[in-house]
């Protein structure tokens, strides 16, 4: 979800069991590999049909993009009464610094929303749908590293993006990195509304311990019930066989870094929690979701950590 005052200022900007694998040099082509695109480096938009609706997103392409040479995928799912531009802009995730070597996507929900929310405009069959049916498209249409598909999102697309990864169709994505994630869907144990399609699967989450919206402590949000970030963490830690914990805390303790070792994998589930951060994309850098949670720039950059994440996994 953002917040009302995040409105105001968007106004203003108008189960098989598997080993998680470390990301390697092999890719695996899709068949849009060798079309032509042009104005490459600049955001295009475009729609498609899914479940008989017309659903937009935009693609955002590096500037030197290589027809012949497959690209990871990153999905960014933007938070309530938003669409993807505004989640674009907030994160700068498109700028090359972050993301020269991947393809970026950002779709928009039907009514500025994501499904599992209890403003939610469609059902999660609808939604995962759709997710199944733009990598359909983004696959046929441009030159993929089929192995290396991820999700981000923050707020209500956190929420979705956690959504995707406990069901069949997370089957198709390397990682997953929600932030600020409202996790309605997820809300009852280690097993209930959640069966991710292989294990362990990659997870990283960043929250922030002093978030008004989605309360690290859980409780009753805007959407519905959320669960405490630490049960929903330990749940990722059953579901994917975790052991080792190792927290290393920094910049005078308002920062801990979680990392768990997943069947004999390290850093498979990550969590960034910064005390002092609200309800927003954490960025050393000024943005609306800060100026909307009335504060500063955080310690950590969020594109940063979770595109370096990423770089760690390959979907086996």
């Amino acid at each position: 979800m953002i917040t009302s005052h995040f409105k105001g200022v968007i106004a203003l900007a108008v189960a098989v069991v598997t080993t998680a694998a470390p990301a390697s040099s092999a890719s695996v082509a899709t068949a849009g590999c060798g079309k032509t695109h042009l104005f490459n480096g600049i955001t295009q938009y475009h729609s498609l049909t899914s479940s008989g609706r017309t659903r937009k997103y935009s693609i955002h392409l590096p500037g030197d993009y290589d027809k012949t040479a497959p690209y990871p995928l990153v999905l960014g799912f933007h938070g309530s009464s938003s669409i993807g531009f505004f989640f674009e802009v907030d994160t700068k995730m498109s700028e090359s610094r972050f993301s020269a070597n991947k393809i970026m996507v950002y779709p928009d929900g039907v009514g500025g929303a994501w499904a599992g929310a209890n403003y939610s405009q469609v059902s999660i069959n609808e939604d995962l749908q759709f997710v199944s049916d733009l990598l359909d498209e983004i696959r046929a249409g441009y030159c993929i590293d089929d192995s290396r598909i991820y999700a981000t999102g923050i707020s209500n697309g956190g929420g979705f993006v956690n959504t995707i990864a406990c069901s069949s169709v997370g089957g198709e994505f390397a990682a997953f990195a929600p932030a600020s994630g409202a996790y309605y869907t997820d809300d009852d144990g280690v097993s209930g509304g959640c069966a991710p399609a292989r294990t362990p699967l990659p997870v990283l989450e960043i929250h922030g311990g002093s978030d008004a919206s989605v309360h690290y402590d859980g409780g009753e949000g805007e959407g519905g019930t959320e669960p405490a970030i630490p049960e929903w963490l330990e749940w990722w830690a059953q579901r994917n066989g975790c052991t080792d914990e190792e927290v290393e805390d920094s910049f005078g303790g308002d920062v801990h870094h979680h990392s768990w070792t997943c069947a004999s994998t390290e850093g498979v589930l990550q969590h960034w929690k910064v005390d002092s951060m609200g309800h927003c994309w954490a960025s050393t850098e000024i943005n609306f979701s800060q100026i909307a949670a009335g504060q500063g720039p955080t310690h950590i950059q969020a594109s940063q950590i979770i595109m370096d994440f990423f770089d760690q996994f390959t979907k086996p």
